[in-house]
């Protein structure tokens, strides 16, 4: 499971070759979502703040998640995401 990038006690991954549709997970301590690349629906349970630091990291970087779905989806390791400042 690559880490794409790590913020505020956040970490956020993928899997290699994870069903569709494109998407990524992020843990906080012992919470852990999933979040739609392309729709920004988010399935799971996050405290509200580290839930809007990811949604704000996610709107950033949306380009950038998509195309490293599409590097895992091909067994490639992904680029790295710049964290949340």
């Amino acid at each position: 499971m690559p880490e794409l990038s790590r913020f505020l006690g956040i970490v956020i991954t993928m899997f290699w070759n994870d069903h569709a549709p494109p998407h990524f997970h992020a843990k906080y301590g012992k919470y852990e979502i999933s979040v739609n690349i392309l729709s920004g629906v988010v399935e799971g349970v996050f405290p509200r703040r580290a839930l809007r630091h990811v949604i704000d990291w996610y709107e950033l970087h949306q380009a950038e998640l998509l195309a490293d779905w599409n590097l895992c989806s091909a067994s490639k390791i992904p680029n790295p995401i710049e964290p949340l400042e």
